[in-house]
């Protein structure tokens, strides 16, 4: 670490001083301070200084410097102690905590803010969103109770006024999964009075001077803040943007728009209350100003009567049970007023903890499926306070600190020497000043000044506070820390029957007893409370549950305000002792708020009363880390050849020491009887980069060996479900076979022979099978179809099967429903027509040649002149014939059966046919149809007997080409319109022939 920071910025850990005096600790804290250098190690201990400026030591880059990398690898900084903190909590899954304690204004705030900020940057590398949203309302916590919990002071502009403890829970990966905050004490007197020169807390004047105009008219607020008394001074400070900042916070964390109302109702609330004026008549207290209680009980959502005769009454109930209301003077309708103010302020402000800790606590946890919970707490509490004028608040806050400071010289001063002498190591005690004797003062029970207090609080009758300040006289006259005017006489820095005086570790503090009592019973009006809780505003509601009690009934006494702050403490300190402490202990370097002055005499009585001296002491006398031997030997037993796996030594003794004599860091150890001291960090930080660079390597190993384990584990179980899978198979095709056996076993007995039986689905390996089983089935059953038809028919049924085939489907009623003649003309009724046709087709047949007649049928022609005739039509197996039936059959046109090429019909029911040949000289004719049966189709016919003509005798399929139903042939008659759509479908029925071909 030395080498980090060269010689002009001094030393960067005190612990490297060459004496450890007063002087050169103060020499070295002044040097680094002038040359911006506001951090130095104690060991792992960082003093920070209080700049007063904005340094460039924060960012993204610093956080990746000191991203896990160890204590002393980097020069001193908040992020080192952050990142050990969570280095410790990771790697041991232990739970650490971060102290960080100092004077009001020494920087213990932003602190914790760089550490909270340090902490959600290094985590998360996932970049999942649930934990996103954690951290994200982790950090914008911090905004919402700076808001609602610091104020400006005299020594500080951004005092916190209350105490904060912050639990941050991590899983097993180190992503944080929520959080807890503990709030302590907030300083709710100063909601109607600060001291001169003060201001009351930063939500009052955000939303003052930040909050828009629709919203201060809602509240009844105008933008002045002068114009309140909780409110009338203090300087502006940025607070339009803070109150930007908090209402962002606040919607990040969930907050609905109805409780964000209510807040800004509430703070409207007091500050109204702070304007209330109450004036006599003798008799009775009467309330300035109606409007202001009339805006109070909008705001709060209450009657205005309630609210009034809250504010003028109390009531009151008797022994015997009866109820009455009893007026208040005007110094007790003040009082109240106040007293109400401060209630609901500090109410607001745990319920607002409470609610942020409802959004961030982490909720379904379950160890087993989650691994362990850790935690890293930050403390951030209130620093030593010395003012001109210290009361019951001061008090506490010093009394925390105290208890504080017992815990640092516990576990860092008086542990550590106990430590050393329990282990048998060598040591030379060092003197240190402990404090646990002014603790005792405070809170020892029945002699501390908190069971002085409570006992006069508990007492009947007027007891003042000079009654209790004398009794503290006699029961702490002889103790040594203790002292007032009455007990010293010639001291007359103290007021007599008004101030005591504690000799604190930080320094003597003068306490004025003045409304110590009424502080400490933190008394309120019962009527309040019930006022509050029957408000229809379910958060006020919400706020006041003890308001549900009814006015005669009887309750327990309630713990005094010091009780409860002093049990609240003393548990904070129980969590802190339970975890891994690590300290950053603030320092104020002047009261200007300077950022170049350096007040010598300011800063040594805090190094003083911090115990910084004593802490170097101890630390450079001491050793840096010790560890039980059975834990070293586990963590580094890898770095050694005589301890891994396993040591054969006979102790584990033994196997550190081998550990350590092979490194050659013999002269920086000691053994005690159960554990291994290690005197300086460098020896440490070795080990753990031996140990980094061989991780890797042992887990590539296990690594190899555990792929190696899962690939055998893996094939025994891929042969295994191969076999299952074979013999599954196997029975799947068998059970198939089974069952088509069983559905089609009597098939040929049956009617349909087999037709209706639904076929069972195959398994994949039998699709191709099956499809084959199904088409050697269809053909069986046609078999068995067609050996029972006549040979007669079989022409037939030739030409229906190649019709159906040629149509597809695209033609509903083709005649498949009748018996199909074909030679239509041989068989007309007319004996004459019949006749002729029969004498003109054998002449034919003697002309040309031909075998058989496959069609005739009278038709009509339609010609390019829109006419229409009856012609007939002879399709032979040479040739087609187009006769005249009124000419005895003469023949027009005679067109080679070879040259068709395609024959077109149309969808509908029509007979519209076009014969198409390869010289494009086409037929287009509209068959006529049966004169006993008109609805006879014979265009199914016709295609069918062409079909099955041309399939069977010259191999070769025609062409049947389906077009839209553009007119009914039969139709046509000399309408131009007809004539025009008749020839149009023509034209169609040629493009559809050219494409086709």
């Amino acid at each position: 670490m030395a080498e980090l920071e060269g010689l002009e910025y001094g030393k960067s850990d005190f612990v490297l001083l060459d004496e450890v005096t007063m002087e050169q600790f103060m020499e070295n804290l002044k040097l680094r301070f002038e040359k911006g250098r506001i951090y130095t190690f104690i060991g792992e201990v960082v003093v920070s200084v209080n700049p007063y400026r904005q340094l460039d030591i924060y960012g993204k880059k610093v956080i990746e410097d000191y991203r896990g990398r160890e204590l002393y690898e980097n020069p001193p900084h908040l992020y080192a102690v952050a990142d050990a903190a969570y280095k410790a909590m990771k790697r041991r899954a232990k739970d650490t905590c971060i102290v960080i304690s100092g004077e009001s204004g020494a920087g213990k705030t932003e602190a914790s803010k760089y550490i909270m900020q340090y902490i959600a940057a290094i985590t998360n590398p996932g970049q999942r969103a649930e934990v996103e949203s954690v951290k994200n309302v982790l950090l914008k916590s911090n905004c919402v109770l700076e808001a609602f919990g610091n104020a400006k002071t005299n020594r500080n502009d951004n005092s916190s006024r209350f105490g904060k403890y912050m639990d941050i829970n991590f899983n097993f990966n180190g992503d944080p999964t929520g959080g807890h905050i503990n709030n302590y004490l907030l300083e709710k007197s100063r909601v109607v009075q600060q001291q001169e020169g003060e201001r009351n807390f930063h939500s009052f004047y955000q939303v003052l001077r930040g909050g828009s105009d629709e919203l201060l008219k809602s509240l009844y607020l105008q933008r002045d803040p002068a114009q309140y008394a909780y409110t009338s001074q203090g300087a502006s400070n940025n607070d339009s943007l803070c109150h930007k900042a908090v209402m962002a916070a606040l919607k990040v964390i969930s907050f609905t728009a109805e409780e964000i109302i209510s807040i800004y109702k509430i703070l409207s609330t007091i500050l109204h209350l702070g304007n209330l004026q109450f004036t006599s008549d003798g008799e009775h207290v009467i309330l300035v100003g109606e409007d202001t209680v009339k805006h109070i009980s909008e705001l709060t959502s209450t009657e205005p009567e309630n609210a009034r005769k809250t504010l003028l009454y109390r009531t009151v109930a008797t022994g015997g049970g009866e109820v009455i209301e009893k007026g208040h003077n005007e110094q007790e309708a003040s009082y109240g007023r106040d007293a109400f103010a401060k209630a609901l302020y500090e109410r607001l402000f745990a319920w607002i903890v409470g609610r942020i800790n409802s959004v961030i606590e982490v909720k379904d946890y379950n160890p087993a499926l989650h691994g362990k919970n850790t935690v890293i707490g930050v403390l951030d509490i209130y620093g030593f306070e010395i003012f001109d004028n210290n009361s019951f608040e001061q008090f506490c806050i010093n009394y925390c600190n105290e208890k504080l400071q017992q815990l640092f010289i516990e576990l860092i001063l008086r542990q550590e020497q106990d430590e050393y002498q329990r282990e048998g190591i060598t040591w030379q005690h060092i003197e240190y000043f402990n404090n646990q004797i002014i603790v005792d003062l405070v809170e020892q029970p029945h002699k501390g000044i908190i069971s002085i207090l409570d006992e006069a609080c508990l007492t009947a009758g007027k007891v003042t506070d000079t009654v209790c300040l004398d009794s503290m006289n006699k029961k702490l006259g002889q103790h040594p820390h203790y002292t007032s005017r009455k007990l010293c006489p010639a001291d007359k820095t103290m007021e007599f029957n008004r101030d005591f005086r504690i000799r604190h570790y930080a320094g003597d503090v003068t306490y004025s007893v003045e409304g110590f009592l009424d502080k400490n019973k933190d008394p309120l009006f019962q009527d309040f409370k019930r006022l509050m809780y029957n408000s229809s505003d379910p958060v006020l509601k919400e706020m006041w549950p003890d308001g549900k009690m009814s006015i005669t009934e009887v309750t327990k006494r309630p713990l005094t305000a010091a009780t409860l702050f002093k049990n609240s403490i003393i548990a904070l300190v129980d969590k802190l002792a339970c975890k891994e402490p690590y300290y950053v202990r603030c320092i104020k370097p002047n009261e200007a708020k300077s950022p170049m002055l350096f007040n010598d005499g300011r800063c040594q009585h805090q190094v003083a009363y911090l115990g910084l001296l004593e802490n170097v002491r101890v630390r450079r006398a001491g050793f840096a880390y010790r560890q039980p031997y059975a834990r070293f030997l586990q963590r580094y037993k890898m770095t050694c050849e005589y301890t891994w796996p396993n040591h054969l030594m006979s102790s584990d003794q033994e196997a550190v020491e081998a550990i350590v004599n092979q490194h050659g860091f013999e002269d920086d150890v000691a053994y005690g009887h159960t554990k291994l001291f290690v005197r300086t960090p460098r020896t440490l930080f070795t080990l753990e980069q031996e140990r980094a660079a061989l991780i890797p390597i042992l887990v590539l190993f296990l690594q190899k060996v555990w792929r190696g384990a899962l690939a055998r584990m893996r094939c025994r179980k891929i042969r295994a479900i191969y076999t299952i899978m074979a013999y599954y198979k196997c029975y799947k095709v068998k059970a198939h076979f089974w069952e088509v056996e069983r559905r089609f076993a009597n098939v040929r007995n049956m009617a349909d022979y087999g037709k209706s039986v639904e076929w069972p689905k195959p398994p994949a390996a039998l699709v191709q099978f099956h499809r084959i089983t199904q088409h050697l089935y269809r053909r069986w059953w046609a078999r068995q179809l067609i050996k029972n038809i006549p040979p007669s028919d079989m022409a037939e049924v030739r030409a229906k099967v190649a019709a159906l085939s040629a149509l597809r489907g695209e033609r509903v009623d083709w005649g498949y429903s009748r018996a199909w003649e074909r030679d239509y003309l041989a068989n007309v009724n007319s004996p004459l027509m019949s006749t002729n046709f029969v004498r003109i087709t054998k002449e034919l047949k003697n002309k040309d040649q031909y075998s058989q007649v496959l069609f005739s049928c009278s038709v009509r022609m339609l010609n390019w002149f829109n006419n229409t005739k009856d012609r007939a039509l002879l399709i032979t197996d040479k040739h087609i014939y187009r006769v005249e039936p009124k000419k005895h059959f003469k023949v027009q046109k005679r067109i080679s059966l070879d040259a068709v090429v395609g024959v077109s019909v149309t969808s509908g029911s029509d007979q519209m046919v076009a014969l198409h040949t390869t010289s494009q000289d086409d037929f287009l004719v509209h068959l006529q149809r049966g004169q006993l049966n008109p609805n006879q189709d014979r265009v199914g016919e016709l295609v069918g007997i062409l079909t099955d003509h041309f399939t069977r005798l010259n191999e070769m399929q025609i062409h049947s080409l389906m077009v839209a139903s553009v007119t009914n042939s039969h139709k046509i008659n000399k309408q131009p319109q007809l004539q025009k759509q008749a020839k149009y479908c023509y034209i169609i029925y040629y493009q559809l022939f050219i494409i086709n071909k």
